[in-house]
């Protein structure tokens, strides 16, 4: 069983004022309307290699 990535709990992660593409990953340079891990998931065929793990 893979771990899935969590976005939110990712410091590239962030929130974009587009309404049809309201999801933004820095480390990647894109939005999207899915979760930028799935994106990534769907296009490389492997996990996001980029997550860095918000400082609480």
């Amino acid at each position: 069983m893979e771990k899935r990535v969590n976005c939110y709990k990712c410091q590239h992660f962030y929130v974009t004022w587009d309404r049809h593409f309201p999801k933004g990953c820095r480390a990647f340079g894109f939005k999207s309307a899915a979760m930028p891990s799935l994106v990534v998931k769907q296009s490389s065929g492997t996990e996001c290699m980029k997550f860095v793990e918000k400082r609480k």
